[in-house]
């Protein structure tokens, strides 16, 4: 398999010079996500729950796009500004991930892009790689 860019406008275009995600050789590998709206490109979101449920959408469609889905991520890593939102972060993302927890980091940074509070990557298996598998 060679390697694939994945764009879909589901997530939120790139604010710089990457793409949403690249594929190669059947892992997807995405870029970290703040929470933007996919339709305006605005930051949305006052508090660390709802940032993350719009970033973790916004991985979904990516996911979606390259083939693959949550329960086939085997590596985050979170970016947080305040380890004390740590909780609840986890709170949110257990939502999504509490039957095929992936391996993960969490660290904490200076500051994210327009002032985010989190952002997360993904690396996961491609189940369908669009040749019928």
């Amino acid at each position: 398999m060679s390697r694939k860019i994945i764009k879909t406008k589901d997530a939120p275009n790139a604010i710089g010079p990457y793409s949403q995600a690249v594929v190669l050789h059947d892992v997807i590998y995405t870029a970290g996500q703040i929470a933007l709206d996919p339709r305006t490109g605005n930051l949305v979101g006052d508090d660390v729950a709802s940032q993350t449920n719009r970033v973790l959408d916004n991985l979904f469609a990516i996911l979606k796009a390259g083939g693959s889905s949550f329960e086939h991520v085997v590596k985050a890593t979170i970016y947080l500004i305040d380890m004390e939102d740590f909780q609840m972060v986890n709170s949110v993302y257990n939502e999504r991930f509490s039957k095929f927890p992936p391996a993960r980091s969490t660290v904490q940074v200076i500051g994210l892009p327009l002032g985010a509070k989190v952002e997360i990557d993904m690396v996961a298996q491609v189940v369908d790689n669009g040749e019928g598998w």
